[in-house]
């Protein structure tokens, strides 16, 4: 039988851990703020239940990352049933966002007038492409919502991590370097293939250069929609010494059509990686551009070290 000053029976009493002081103490877990705008998703090419599978996917790590967070998928080019578009999905979220006004006030409470983007629009593309990220901003002002829209998910560290998991899946480079094994159809030489004209290759090669330093290999980025590109890059790579090349298309998937990918790697005579995919990396970037826009992020994602 215990008292006011602890157990009669002298056992100890558990006593609470107290909070880790200092720079090492785990941080408070961050959540999306009241009434903050919705994640709006924009996915480009043509819909597919593999294209909103995967969008599917990236949406629910970024909810994961974020607790609370409203995060939605527009479709750039969908339909007005199966594939909402992105008006459709924009024009939704201003009228939620007003009804929840009004019901708030309708039931007596002192609620200020909802102001400020009703959404942050992150467009699911790696890199730059002038002609898809047109089509969305076109999109954007044509719903007539206040939306904010952000740059697309790359160059970062992160989508280098996740090419050379692509590449060690597919066989074509060690998974980890720092381990003394081999892998007998390791590439000795990384096609990067973009889309989106030359603006989309320099970017590219951004994270080529960190996927190079990954993998101790050339890297080199092409146009897959320019004509020659990439059958001019595998030529350099090869006259350069490279025997054994790789395809890693620096693409996330829904962008273009996967055979233009096939037949590029049958072009020029070398093996394909998968495209990125939902992989974690594009979901918490994704994350990253909407909590930046609205300033609530602590800090960017940091890419796995370099090993």
């Amino acid at each position: 039988m215990s008292s006011p000053t602890g157990p009669a029976s002298g056992l100890p009493v558990r006593m609470p851990r107290p909070r880790q002081p200092g720079r090492h103490r785990r941080p408070e877990p961050l959540a999306a703020p009241e009434g903050a705008p919705a994640l709006v998703l924009a996915v480009p090419g043509t819909p597919s239940a593999a294209t909103r599978a995967l969008a599917e996917e990236v949406v629910s790590i970024a909810r994961s990352e974020l607790p609370g967070l409203d995060a939605r998928i527009g479709h750039v080019d969908g339909d007005a049933s199966e594939f909402p578009t992105l008006q459709a999905v924009l024009a939704q979220a201003a009228e939620e966002r007003t009804a929840r006004y009004e019901q708030a006030r309708a039931a007596g409470m002192d609620v200020k007038q909802p102001d400020g983007p009703v959404a942050v629009v992150v467009p699911l593309l790696a890199g730059p492409d002038s002609a898809l990220l047109r089509h969305i901003r076109q999109a954007v002002m044509d719903s007539r919502v206040a939306a904010e829209l952000t740059d697309v998910l790359g160059p970062h560290p992160l989508l280098a991590e996740a090419l050379h998991v692509r590449l060690s899946e597919a066989g074509l480079a060690r998974a980890d370097r720092a381990r003394l094994f081999t892998v007998a159809t390791a590439a000795d030489g990384i096609i990067l293939a973009s889309v989106g004209g030359e603006e989309a290759v320099q970017a590219a090669g951004i994270t080529g250069m960190l996927l190079a330093a990954r993998l101790a290999v050339p890297v080199m980025a092409a146009a897959l929609d320019q004509e020659g590109s990439i059958l001019s890059v595998a030529e350099q790579l090869r006259s350069s010494g490279s025997q054994q090349l790789a395809l890693a298309p620096y693409l996330i998937g829904p962008e273009i059509d996967p055979g233009l990918v096939e037949a590029a790697a049958t072009e020029v005579g070398c093996a394909a990686a998968e495209a990125l995919g939902p992989y974690p990396a594009i979901g918490k970037l994704a994350l990253a551009k909407y909590t930046t826009a609205l300033g609530i992020s602590p800090q960017q994602p940091q890419g796995a070290p370099v090993r």
